[in-house]
């Protein structure tokens, strides 16, 4: 049975109001501007989708993959720019740089990121363990950000043993971040287990004063409706959910606008779907080939559940041109219904349970030596 939104307030980021109070992960090589085109196409315009990561150090010396990661569409409104970085100094610069350069309308900041080759040197995850050098970076980023609103996204913690969030979240209060967003894993969890809804109920209880988002194990709309109701969050953040599923912010919008309409894809829809994808993917990045290519990775998640065979997925999973694409699609039995059970979890879902961290990083949240700028990746999106 499909439930049917309540009465909600308006989700507000500083000056935008988002609503229905939906938003798109920022997740690293997935949502790229085509991504967000095909996302906010079924949205109909409505909701807020964030870039994939960028790296701060990155953006401040132009790297050239960044700069093309940092494109938005004219269309797309508000712009809205996730920065990942562990220098006070060079998140300052960065920030800095979008509003000299009118680059986004909207900064989010990644502590979130649970990747082995980020926490082992204090990044991501890892870092709203060191107090005060969270509170350095919030502090600059919002000096530096002027009108524009800086949000963050957060894990709970370390480890059960080691978490973070509720003091996180008082901090982000104290240094002016607009809202905060949290994923109810520790970084031990990586993507396993299942999502801790309480722990973003009492994150809502503990920072009354600015909106609280969200993140982990939405996987339909209704699951985005029962979130809000079981937590009293301000808004959800969908991540993992939308893998091979961008249709799903129309259902998002239909859930909380009360209509209960819910899309179900025959193949043939979904098979459109796909070509548009790989289409807009070799248009952004200017090579039809390298575009199809960078589409391989989504086919599993946008067939999943549908009756197709293990030679025919081989195929498709190392097509490189439309027209191959394109001709492979159309050998499927495209009058396939939308089958059941092809919702639930997609992309990485196993734990990870062993922290990759710095020597001795666990001993004093408040020693925040030895973070330095090796903890930035090189480019960004990783």
């Amino acid at each position: 049975m499909t439930t049917l939104a309540p009465a909600l307030p308006l989700l507000r980021i500083g000056p935008h109001t988002v609503q229905p109070p939906v938003v798109l992960a920022p997740m690293a090589g997935i949502t790229n501007a085509p991504f967000r085109t095909l996302c906010r196409e079924f949205s109909g315009g409505k909701g807020l989708f964030v870039s994939e990561m960028i790296t701060t150090r990155a953006l401040v010396e132009r790297n050239e993959k960044t700069m093309q990661l940092i494109h938005f569409d004219a269309s797309e409104t508000p712009r809205s720019i996730q920065l990942y970085g562990v220098d006070p100094v060079t998140v300052g610069k960065a920030v800095r740089m979008i509003v000299d350069e009118d680059l986004a309308d909207h900064i989010d900041l990644n502590f979130g990121c649970p990747v082995p080759k980020v926490t082992r040197k204090g990044g991501g995850s890892a870092l709203p363990y060191k107090r005060p050098l969270l509170r350095a970076i919030l502090r600059e980023a919002v000096a530096q950000a002027g009108d524009l609103p800086v949000t963050i996204k957060m894990r709970k913690g370390i480890d059960d043993d080691h978490t973070t969030y509720l003091d996180a979240g008082r901090i982000a209060v104290e240094e002016g971040v607009t809202a905060v967003a949290l994923h109810g894993r520790t970084t031990a969890q990586h993507y396993g287990g299942t999502a801790d809804w309480d722990a973003i109920a009492r994150l809502k209880e503990h920072v009354p004063e600015i909106p609280v988002l969200g993140n982990g194990d939405i996987w339909s709309a209704d699951d985005a409706l029962r979130m809000m109701r079981e937590t009293g969050c301000d808004g959800v953040v969908v991540g993992r959910g939308c893998l091979g599923r961008p249709w799903l912010f129309g259902d998002l919008v239909s859930a909380f606008e009360g209509t209960g309409t819910r899309q179900a894809p025959a193949l043939r829809q979904v098979a459109d779907v796909m070509l548009r994808h790989a289409t807009l993917l070799g248009e952004w990045i200017g090579d039809e080939s390298r575009g199809v290519i960078d589409f391989r990775k989504h086919v599993a998640w946008y067939l999943k559940g549908f009756a197709v065979g293990s030679d025919m997925r081989r195929r498709l999973a190392v097509t490189s041109s439309l027209e191959e694409l394109g001709g492979q699609l159309q050998e499927l039995d495209l009058d396939q219904p939308w089958p059941d059970g092809a919702d639930g979890p997609r992309g990485r879902t196993s734990g990870n349970n062993r922290v990759a961290l710095p020597d001795g990083w666990l001993k004093d949240p408040y020693d925040c030596a030895g973070v330095g700028a090796e903890a930035e990746l090189d480019t960004s999106g990783g």
